[in-house]
Protein backbone atom coordinates (compact mmCIF):
# COMPACT_ATOMS: atom_id res chain seq x y z
CA UNK A 1 0.00 0.00 0.00
CA UNK A 2 1.23 3.18 -0.72
CA UNK A 3 -0.55 6.29 0.47
CA UNK A 4 0.46 10.12 1.83
CA UNK A 5 -1.81 8.99 5.13
CA UNK A 6 -2.33 6.00 7.36
CA UNK A 7 -2.45 5.78 11.00
CA UNK A 8 -3.35 7.44 13.23
CA UNK A 9 -4.41 9.67 10.75
CA UNK A 10 -7.74 9.73 9.43
CA UNK A 11 -8.18 7.58 6.53
CA UNK A 12 -10.35 6.36 4.52
CA UNK A 13 -8.62 2.97 3.18
CA UNK A 14 -6.00 2.75 5.77
CA UNK A 15 -5.84 0.14 8.80
CA UNK A 16 -8.96 -1.40 8.08
CA UNK A 17 -8.06 -2.06 4.37
CA UNK A 18 -5.02 -3.97 5.26
CA UNK A 19 -6.27 -5.91 8.05
CA UNK A 20 -8.49 -7.04 5.62
CA UNK A 21 -6.58 -8.01 3.12
CA UNK A 22 -4.58 -9.99 5.45
CA UNK A 23 -7.34 -11.89 6.52
CA UNK A 24 -8.22 -13.15 3.06
CA UNK A 25 -4.57 -14.32 2.74
CA UNK A 26 -2.58 -11.76 1.50
CA UNK A 27 0.70 -10.29 2.97
CA UNK A 28 0.24 -6.06 3.29
CA UNK A 29 2.95 -3.77 3.93
CA UNK A 30 2.49 -0.06 3.95
CA UNK A 31 4.97 3.17 2.44
CA UNK A 32 3.47 6.10 4.30
CA UNK A 33 4.63 9.33 5.37
CA UNK A 34 5.14 10.88 9.28
CA UNK A 35 1.62 11.71 10.43
CA UNK A 36 0.35 15.42 10.62
CA UNK A 37 -2.81 15.58 8.83
CA UNK A 38 -5.28 17.36 8.93
CA UNK A 39 -3.71 20.05 10.68
CA UNK A 40 0.17 20.22 9.10
CA UNK A 41 1.59 19.25 12.81
CA UNK A 42 3.83 16.30 13.74
CA UNK A 43 1.47 13.89 15.70
CA UNK A 44 2.74 13.19 19.58
CA UNK A 45 5.43 10.41 19.74
CA UNK A 46 6.69 11.28 15.98
CA UNK A 47 9.67 12.58 15.03
CA UNK A 48 10.93 13.55 11.19
CA UNK A 49 13.55 11.13 9.83
CA UNK A 50 14.63 9.71 6.82
CA UNK A 51 13.00 6.69 7.17
CA UNK A 52 10.64 5.08 10.26
CA UNK A 53 9.70 1.20 10.80
CA UNK A 54 6.61 0.33 13.19
CA UNK A 55 4.26 -2.33 13.05
CA UNK A 56 0.57 -1.40 13.84
CA UNK A 57 -2.00 -3.84 14.48
CA UNK A 58 0.21 -6.49 12.57
CA UNK A 59 0.69 -4.12 9.76
CA UNK A 60 4.31 -3.60 8.90
CA UNK A 61 4.62 0.34 8.12
CA UNK A 62 7.37 2.09 6.69
CA UNK A 63 7.26 6.31 7.25
CA UNK A 64 9.52 8.25 4.60
CA UNK A 65 10.43 11.82 5.23
CA UNK A 66 7.63 14.73 4.26
CA UNK A 67 7.52 18.58 5.29
CA UNK A 68 4.75 18.73 7.39
CA UNK A 69 2.23 20.82 6.37
CA UNK A 70 -1.60 21.34 5.36
CA UNK A 71 -1.87 24.71 5.46
CA UNK A 72 -4.03 26.93 3.18
CA UNK A 73 -0.67 28.12 1.11
CA UNK A 74 -0.41 26.24 -1.65
CA UNK A 75 3.36 27.18 -1.31
CA UNK A 76 3.12 24.31 1.59
CA UNK A 77 0.70 21.65 0.13
CA UNK A 78 3.10 21.83 -2.56
CA UNK A 79 6.40 21.44 -0.70
CA UNK A 80 3.99 18.67 1.76
CA UNK A 81 3.01 16.63 -1.44
CA UNK A 82 6.52 16.73 -3.54
CA UNK A 83 8.93 15.87 -0.58
CA UNK A 84 6.68 12.89 0.42
CA UNK A 85 6.40 11.76 -3.60
CA UNK A 86 10.48 12.00 -3.79
CA UNK A 87 11.05 10.26 -0.46
CA UNK A 88 8.39 7.63 -1.42
CA UNK A 89 10.46 7.12 -5.06
CA UNK A 90 13.61 6.71 -3.58
CA UNK A 91 12.55 4.47 -1.08
CA UNK A 92 10.48 2.14 -3.39
CA UNK A 93 13.77 1.92 -6.30
CA UNK A 94 16.40 0.60 -4.13
CA UNK A 95 14.53 -1.32 -1.58
CA UNK A 96 15.08 -4.92 -2.06
CA UNK A 97 12.02 -6.51 -1.21
CA UNK A 98 10.10 -7.94 -4.26
CA UNK A 99 6.17 -6.91 -4.37
CA UNK A 100 3.64 -8.81 -6.67
CA UNK A 101 1.20 -5.43 -6.67
CA UNK A 102 0.78 -1.79 -5.09
CA UNK A 103 -2.76 -0.20 -3.76
CA UNK A 104 -2.12 3.37 -4.92
CA UNK A 105 -4.36 5.79 -2.84
CA UNK A 106 -5.26 9.06 -4.36
CA UNK A 107 -4.73 12.47 -3.59
CA UNK A 108 -2.38 13.91 -3.89
CA UNK A 109 -1.57 12.96 -7.57
CA UNK A 110 2.09 12.96 -6.31
CA UNK A 111 2.19 9.25 -4.95
CA UNK A 112 0.56 8.24 -8.58
CA UNK A 113 3.35 9.46 -10.06
CA UNK A 114 5.63 7.81 -7.19
CA UNK A 115 3.88 4.87 -7.85
CA UNK A 116 4.53 4.95 -11.86
CA UNK A 117 8.02 5.27 -11.36
CA UNK A 118 8.70 2.70 -8.64
CA UNK A 119 6.41 1.10 -11.26
CA UNK A 120 8.31 1.29 -14.09
CA UNK A 121 11.57 0.37 -12.51
CA UNK A 122 10.68 -2.26 -10.58
CA UNK A 123 7.94 -3.64 -13.08
CA UNK A 124 5.65 -3.33 -10.47
CA UNK A 125 1.89 -2.85 -11.37
CA UNK A 126 -0.52 -0.71 -9.18
CA UNK A 127 -4.03 -0.74 -8.74
CA UNK A 128 -4.99 3.10 -8.47
CA UNK A 129 -8.11 4.55 -6.17
CA UNK A 130 -9.07 7.95 -6.98
CA UNK A 131 -11.10 9.49 -3.94
CA UNK A 132 -10.35 12.76 -5.70
CA UNK A 133 -10.25 13.91 -8.97
CA UNK A 134 -7.29 16.26 -10.34
CA UNK A 135 -6.97 19.05 -10.90
CA UNK A 136 -11.16 19.53 -10.66
CA UNK A 137 -10.51 19.89 -6.81
CA UNK A 138 -7.60 21.66 -7.16
CA UNK A 139 -9.47 24.27 -8.97
CA UNK A 140 -12.71 23.96 -7.20
CA UNK A 141 -11.38 24.98 -3.84
CA UNK A 142 -8.95 27.46 -5.15
CA UNK A 143 -5.67 25.80 -4.04
CA UNK A 144 -4.24 26.24 -7.51
CA UNK A 145 -5.98 28.98 -10.03
CA UNK A 146 -3.30 28.80 -12.31
CA UNK A 147 -4.64 27.50 -15.56
CA UNK A 148 -0.97 27.08 -16.76
CA UNK A 149 -0.32 24.37 -13.74
CA UNK A 150 -3.61 22.94 -13.67
CA UNK A 151 -2.91 21.83 -17.35
CA UNK A 152 0.53 20.73 -16.29
CA UNK A 153 -1.34 18.67 -13.12
CA UNK A 154 -3.95 17.31 -16.16
CA UNK A 155 -0.97 16.28 -17.93
CA UNK A 156 0.40 14.25 -14.99
CA UNK A 157 -2.94 12.56 -14.29
CA UNK A 158 -3.18 11.32 -17.86
CA UNK A 159 0.36 10.11 -17.45
CA UNK A 160 -0.44 8.02 -14.02
CA UNK A 161 -3.69 6.64 -15.45
CA UNK A 162 -1.23 5.33 -18.69
CA UNK A 163 0.35 3.16 -16.08
CA UNK A 164 -1.97 2.22 -14.05
CA UNK A 165 -2.65 -1.56 -14.38
CA UNK A 166 -6.66 -0.56 -12.93
CA UNK A 167 -8.46 2.09 -11.65
CA UNK A 168 -10.81 2.29 -9.57
CA UNK A 169 -13.38 5.15 -8.86
CA UNK A 170 -14.84 6.07 -5.48
CA UNK A 171 -18.76 7.23 -7.43
CA UNK A 172 -20.48 6.32 -10.52
CA UNK A 173 -19.81 10.55 -11.60
CA UNK A 174 -16.01 9.68 -11.29
CA UNK A 175 -16.23 6.94 -13.26
CA UNK A 176 -18.30 8.85 -15.70
CA UNK A 177 -15.82 12.00 -15.90
CA UNK A 178 -12.56 9.08 -16.16
CA UNK A 179 -14.16 7.70 -19.16
CA UNK A 180 -14.51 11.33 -20.80
CA UNK A 181 -10.79 11.85 -20.03
CA UNK A 182 -10.00 8.59 -21.95
CA UNK A 183 -9.59 5.74 -19.29
CA UNK A 184 -10.30 2.46 -21.04
CA UNK A 185 -13.77 1.15 -19.66
CA UNK A 186 -11.90 -2.23 -19.01
CA UNK A 187 -9.40 -0.88 -16.79
CA UNK A 188 -11.73 1.27 -14.64
CA UNK A 189 -14.11 -0.13 -11.82
CA UNK A 190 -16.48 1.62 -9.21
CA UNK A 191 -16.21 0.47 -5.92
CA UNK A 192 -18.48 2.17 -2.97
CA UNK A 193 -16.05 3.28 0.10
CA UNK A 194 -17.13 2.05 3.25
CA UNK A 195 -16.54 3.00 7.13
CA UNK A 196 -14.15 2.11 10.18
CA UNK A 197 -17.24 -0.35 10.99
CA UNK A 198 -15.45 -1.49 14.25
CA UNK A 199 -14.55 1.70 15.57
CA UNK A 200 -17.91 3.41 14.86
CA UNK A 201 -20.09 0.08 16.65
CA UNK A 202 -22.49 1.17 19.18
CA UNK A 203 -21.08 1.02 22.60
CA UNK A 204 -22.83 2.60 26.00
CA UNK A 205 -22.99 6.34 26.03
CA UNK A 206 -23.01 6.61 30.12
CA UNK A 207 -20.87 9.46 30.86
CA UNK A 208 -19.35 10.41 27.27
CA UNK A 209 -22.17 12.45 26.08
CA UNK A 210 -21.71 16.26 26.36
CA UNK A 211 -24.16 17.39 29.01
CA UNK A 212 -24.95 19.99 26.55
CA UNK A 213 -26.71 17.42 23.92
CA UNK A 214 -29.16 16.12 26.15
CA UNK A 215 -32.37 17.36 25.78
CA UNK A 216 -31.73 18.58 22.38
CA UNK A 217 -32.42 17.83 18.83
CA UNK A 218 -28.55 17.54 17.87
CA UNK A 219 -27.60 17.20 14.37
CA UNK A 220 -24.05 16.64 14.16
CA UNK A 221 -21.30 17.14 11.36
CA UNK A 222 -18.44 15.23 11.97
CA UNK A 223 -15.10 15.41 10.21
CA UNK A 224 -13.39 18.17 8.39
CA UNK A 225 -14.04 21.78 8.12
CA UNK A 226 -11.96 23.48 5.53
CA UNK A 227 -13.33 25.42 2.20
CA UNK A 228 -14.60 22.64 0.65
CA UNK A 229 -16.81 22.01 3.29
CA UNK A 230 -18.51 25.38 3.18
CA UNK A 231 -19.80 25.49 6.43
CA UNK A 232 -20.37 29.02 7.20
CA UNK A 233 -24.16 28.32 5.03
CA UNK A 234 -24.66 25.75 7.71
CA UNK A 235 -23.98 28.42 11.00
CA UNK A 236 -26.54 30.75 8.81
CA UNK A 237 -28.77 27.85 8.83
CA UNK A 238 -28.48 27.17 12.72
CA UNK A 239 -29.97 30.60 13.51
CA UNK A 240 -32.42 30.06 11.35
CA UNK A 241 -33.26 26.56 12.81
CA UNK A 242 -33.40 27.24 16.45
CA UNK A 243 -35.17 30.96 15.87
CA UNK A 244 -37.88 28.74 14.81
CA UNK A 245 -37.17 25.47 17.59
CA UNK A 246 -34.76 26.17 20.30
CA UNK A 247 -34.99 22.73 21.10
CA UNK A 248 -32.32 22.22 17.42
CA UNK A 249 -28.73 22.46 18.29
CA UNK A 250 -25.77 22.23 15.34
CA UNK A 251 -22.64 19.83 16.46
CA UNK A 252 -19.60 20.50 14.54
CA UNK A 253 -16.47 17.36 15.38
CA UNK A 254 -13.39 17.35 14.30
CA UNK A 255 -10.63 19.80 13.06
CA UNK A 256 -9.63 22.04 9.96
CA UNK A 257 -8.29 25.09 8.76
CA UNK A 258 -11.97 27.01 8.88
CA UNK A 259 -12.50 26.08 12.72
CA UNK A 260 -11.44 29.35 13.76
CA UNK A 261 -13.71 31.47 11.03
CA UNK A 262 -16.44 28.96 11.58
CA UNK A 263 -16.83 29.77 15.75
CA UNK A 264 -16.06 33.51 15.04
CA UNK A 265 -18.71 33.56 13.17
CA UNK A 266 -20.58 31.67 15.37
CA UNK A 267 -20.31 33.71 18.42
CA UNK A 268 -20.66 37.28 16.32
CA UNK A 269 -23.99 36.01 15.33
CA UNK A 270 -24.76 35.01 18.96
CA UNK A 271 -25.26 31.26 18.66
CA UNK A 272 -23.93 30.27 22.10
CA UNK A 273 -27.16 28.03 21.93
CA UNK A 274 -27.31 26.74 19.15
CA UNK A 275 -24.10 25.69 17.97
CA UNK A 276 -21.27 23.71 19.81
CA UNK A 277 -18.01 22.75 18.81
CA UNK A 278 -15.80 19.59 19.72
CA UNK A 279 -12.23 19.14 18.85
CA UNK A 280 -10.95 16.07 17.02
CA UNK A 281 -11.17 12.94 18.73
CA UNK A 282 -10.03 9.10 18.21
CA UNK A 283 -12.61 7.15 15.82
CA UNK A 284 -14.14 5.17 18.87
CA UNK A 285 -15.14 8.54 20.29
CA UNK A 286 -16.54 9.93 17.35
CA UNK A 287 -18.89 6.98 17.15
CA UNK A 288 -20.18 8.06 20.89
CA UNK A 289 -21.22 11.43 19.13
CA UNK A 290 -23.21 10.20 16.14
CA UNK A 291 -24.87 7.85 18.36
CA UNK A 292 -25.84 10.64 20.30
CA UNK A 293 -26.95 12.95 17.46
CA UNK A 294 -30.68 12.35 16.35
CA UNK A 295 -29.85 13.63 12.66
CA UNK A 296 -25.96 13.40 10.78
CA UNK A 297 -24.96 16.44 8.48
CA UNK A 298 -23.41 16.24 5.41
CA UNK A 299 -22.41 19.51 3.28
CA UNK A 300 -20.21 20.38 1.18
CA UNK A 301 -19.72 23.59 -2.09
CA UNK A 302 -22.35 24.06 -4.42
CA UNK A 303 -19.95 22.96 -7.15
CA UNK A 304 -20.25 20.60 -9.99
CA UNK A 305 -17.35 18.74 -8.99
CA UNK A 306 -18.90 17.39 -5.49
CA UNK A 307 -21.72 16.59 -7.20
CA UNK A 308 -19.98 13.51 -8.59
CA UNK A 309 -18.12 13.03 -4.80
CA UNK A 310 -19.65 10.54 -2.28
CA UNK A 311 -17.80 11.89 0.72
CA UNK A 312 -16.85 9.36 2.88
CA UNK A 313 -18.70 10.47 5.69
CA UNK A 314 -22.16 9.27 4.05
CA UNK A 315 -20.95 5.90 4.81
CA UNK A 316 -20.20 6.57 8.43
CA UNK A 317 -23.35 8.04 8.86
CA UNK A 318 -25.40 5.27 7.14
CA UNK A 319 -23.67 2.98 9.08
CA UNK A 320 -24.26 4.59 11.99
CA UNK A 321 -28.45 4.01 11.30
CA UNK A 322 -29.40 7.17 12.07
CA UNK A 323 -31.14 9.86 9.28
CA UNK A 324 -28.72 12.09 7.07
CA UNK A 325 -29.38 15.24 6.11
CA UNK A 326 -27.56 15.63 2.95
CA UNK A 327 -26.36 19.35 1.79
CA UNK A 328 -24.79 17.90 -1.43
CA UNK A 329 -26.06 17.17 -4.93
CA UNK A 330 -25.67 14.47 -7.19
CA UNK A 331 -24.83 11.15 -6.38
CA UNK A 332 -24.04 11.43 -2.57
CA UNK A 333 -28.16 12.62 -2.38
CA UNK A 334 -29.20 9.84 -5.13
CA UNK A 335 -27.47 7.38 -2.38
CA UNK A 336 -29.96 8.84 0.41
CA UNK A 337 -32.94 8.91 -1.71
CA UNK A 338 -32.50 4.94 -2.93
CA UNK A 339 -31.74 4.38 0.67
CA UNK A 340 -34.48 6.26 2.01
CA UNK A 341 -32.49 7.27 4.75
CA UNK A 342 -32.69 11.42 4.81
CA UNK A 343 -33.28 14.52 3.55
CA UNK A 344 -32.17 16.75 0.67
CA UNK A 345 -31.33 20.09 0.93
CA UNK A 346 -29.68 22.94 -1.02
CA UNK A 347 -25.86 22.81 -0.30
CA UNK A 348 -24.67 26.63 0.71
CA UNK A 349 -28.19 27.39 1.03
CA UNK A 350 -28.94 28.35 4.50
CA UNK A 351 -32.93 28.34 4.45
CA UNK A 352 -33.32 25.08 2.50
CA UNK A 353 -30.86 23.78 5.29
CA UNK A 354 -32.72 24.59 8.54
CA UNK A 355 -36.27 24.00 6.41
CA UNK A 356 -34.50 20.40 6.27
CA UNK A 357 -33.60 20.62 9.75
CA UNK A 358 -37.22 22.00 11.28
CA UNK A 359 -38.27 18.86 9.10
CA UNK A 360 -36.10 16.25 10.41
CA UNK A 361 -37.03 17.53 14.04
CA UNK A 362 -40.58 17.51 13.75
CA UNK A 363 -40.57 14.06 13.02
CA UNK A 364 -42.03 11.06 15.59
CA UNK A 365 -39.07 8.75 16.95
CA UNK A 366 -40.46 6.27 15.32
CA UNK A 367 -40.15 7.81 12.01
CA UNK A 368 -36.33 8.80 12.20
CA UNK A 369 -35.28 5.42 13.97
CA UNK A 370 -37.14 3.15 10.33
CA UNK A 371 -35.20 6.33 8.85
CA UNK A 372 -32.01 5.53 10.12
CA UNK A 373 -32.58 1.70 10.27
CA UNK A 374 -33.38 1.81 6.35
CA UNK A 375 -29.85 3.58 5.79
CA UNK A 376 -27.90 0.80 7.87
CA UNK A 377 -29.62 -1.72 6.31
CA UNK A 378 -28.80 -0.38 2.77
CA UNK A 379 -25.05 0.24 3.83
CA UNK A 380 -24.53 -3.58 4.89
CA UNK A 381 -26.15 -4.58 1.21
CA UNK A 382 -23.89 -1.75 -0.72
CA UNK A 383 -21.36 -0.26 0.68
CA UNK A 384 -19.73 -2.50 3.79
CA UNK A 385 -16.32 -3.44 4.07
CA UNK A 386 -17.31 -6.60 2.92
CA UNK A 387 -18.55 -6.18 -0.03
CA UNK A 388 -15.77 -3.94 -1.31
CA UNK A 389 -12.56 -5.40 0.01
CA UNK A 390 -13.76 -8.54 -1.54
CA UNK A 391 -14.05 -6.09 -4.81
CA UNK A 392 -10.90 -4.74 -4.25
CA UNK A 393 -8.84 -7.91 -3.79
CA UNK A 394 -10.23 -9.46 -6.55
CA UNK A 395 -8.43 -6.38 -7.98
CA UNK A 396 -5.06 -6.40 -6.99
CA UNK A 397 -4.82 -10.51 -7.93
CA UNK A 398 -6.13 -9.22 -11.43
CA UNK A 399 -3.29 -6.46 -11.51
CA UNK A 400 -0.46 -9.11 -9.68
CA UNK A 401 -1.80 -11.77 -12.26
CA UNK A 402 0.04 -9.25 -14.92
CA UNK A 403 3.38 -9.36 -13.67
CA UNK A 404 3.48 -13.06 -13.84
CA UNK A 405 2.03 -13.06 -16.80
CA UNK A 406 -1.54 -14.13 -15.96
CA UNK A 407 -2.98 -11.44 -17.51
CA UNK A 408 -2.87 -7.99 -18.78
CA UNK A 409 -3.52 -4.24 -17.67
CA UNK A 410 -7.03 -3.96 -18.57
CA UNK A 411 -8.73 -7.09 -18.17
CA UNK A 412 -7.15 -10.02 -19.50
CA UNK A 413 -8.54 -13.11 -17.68
CA UNK A 414 -11.56 -13.69 -15.66
CA UNK A 415 -12.89 -10.00 -13.81
CA UNK A 416 -14.59 -9.11 -11.00
CA UNK A 417 -18.42 -7.93 -11.61
CA UNK A 418 -18.23 -4.72 -13.70
CA UNK A 419 -19.51 -1.51 -11.65
CA UNK A 420 -22.70 -0.88 -13.24
CA UNK A 421 -23.60 -4.88 -12.56
CA UNK A 422 -22.57 -4.12 -8.93
CA UNK A 423 -24.31 -0.37 -8.54
CA UNK A 424 -27.41 -0.48 -6.79
CA UNK A 425 -30.11 0.56 -8.65
CA UNK A 426 -33.40 3.04 -7.60
CA UNK A 427 -36.49 1.64 -6.35
CA UNK A 428 -34.76 -0.85 -4.23
CA UNK A 429 -31.13 -2.17 -2.59
CA UNK A 430 -29.40 -4.94 -4.62
CA UNK A 431 -25.40 -5.65 -5.15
Amino acid sequence: MITQWFEPEPSVKGLLLAQELRVLGHDVEVLTGFPNYPDGVLYPGYRLKAVQKETIDGIPVTRVFLYPSHSRSAIGRVINYVSFAAAATLYGVLQRKRFDAAYVYHPPLTVGMAAAAIGLVRRLPFVYDIQDLWPDTLESTGMMPNRRALAMIAAACRLVYRRAAIIVAQSPGFETRLLERGVPRDKLHMIYNWCDEAALAPVSQDGQVPPRMRGRFNIVFAGNMGRAQALDAVILAARQAYAANPRIQFVFVGGGTQVPQLKAMAQAQGLDDAVMFLPRMPMNEVGVILQAADALLVHLRDDSLFSITVPSKLQAYLFSAKPVLMAVRGDAAELVRQADAGVCAEPENAESVAQAALQLASMERDALLSMGQRGKAFYDQNLSSRVGVARLAALLEQAGNTRSGKGAPGGIGEQPPSSTQSRPRPGGVQR
